[in-house]
């Protein structure tokens, strides 16, 4: 009887912590379809029609081919990057057992604790003085500050590697990058998606570092969802409409992977 009493009350308790999850998803989509009187009568009733003009002008607001390719081409080469350099650095310090190697790994999960903010001005100064204020420096950047996080998850993917497969490749004759990208690498793919989709959603949403870097050409969906908002206008209606339509290739991409994520996390947490 109370194991069934504790049951119920951990469902009752899931049930809660799921609506309080999706409630901002209920409030974005059911919003993106009202017009701006209905929003500021009441934000939790369903509007009265099925306004699609929201995503029409949204769409061209957004210049969205444009805008979506940048997003795309940035998290893409970023995520690419940050998974190939950080494994590669996961391998070497996880194979390689030293004080040194130790107190790198040790300086990797300190940076985790630097927030962008406090390295935000001297960093892009830096790199505008060295013309890399483009998407290749933006790249650069997020590598920068995504790779401390992956490295750690990667060394603790490692550790449960065993040693004897890179001994038995040694002896038929196999190289060090030959061991790592046909034996190691492939054995990593659940913590490569793992890194993949906390990186995705981290580059595809972010703001801040991009607007500092990009041209008004290699403009991302992020920044131009901030000329929804005006000095004395909120678009709110257009504004809902845009971040459903921004979100749609993050969501697929994590249901797609949702197993491996799952995986890696689990994995990558074991020491």
């Amino acid at each position: 009887m109370k194991n069934k009493r504790k049951y119920l009350i951990l469902e009752i308790l899931g049930i809660i912590l799921g609506i309080i999850w999706i409630s901002p998803f209920y409030l974005m989509i059911v919003n993106s379809f009202k017009v701006p009187r209905e929003i500021f009568a009441n934000v939790l009733t369903f509007p009265n029609s099925l306004n699609m003009d929201n995503y029409v002008t949204a769409f061209e607001d957004l210049n969205f081919i444009r805008s979506f390719f940048n997003s795309i081409l940035i998290t893409v080469l970023s995520v690419g990057v940050i998974v190939l350099f950080s494994s590669m650095a996961g391998y070497a310090l996880a194979r390689n057992k030293s004080r040194l190697s130790g107190f790198i790994l040790l300086v990797f999960v300190a940076a985790m604790l630097i927030p962008f903010q406090s390295v935000m001005i001297p960093l892009t100064a830096t790199f505008g003085q060295a013309g890399m204020l483009n998407r290749i420096g933006l790249i650069i950047m997020y590598l920068g500050f995504g790779g401390s996080l992956a490295i750690f998850l990667y060394h603790g993917a490692m550790t449960n590697i065993s040693i004897s497969l890179d001994e038995a490749a040694i002896m038929d004759g196999a190289s060090k990058y030959q061991i790592y990208f046909r034996i190691i690498f492939p054995l990593l793919s659940p913590i490569s998606v793992t890194v993949a989709i906390l990186n995705v959603i981290w580059i595809w949403n972010d703001y801040l570092l991009p607007s500092l870097v990009l041209s008004r050409a290699n403009e991302t969906i992020p920044i131009r969802m901030f000329y929804f908002f005006g000095q004395y206008t909120r678009q709110w209606h257009l504004a809902l409409a845009g971040l459903t339509i921004a979100i749609i290739p993050v969501i697929i991409f994590y249901f797609s992977a949702q197993k491996m994520i799952v995986e890696g996390v689990t994995e990558g947490a074991v020491k």
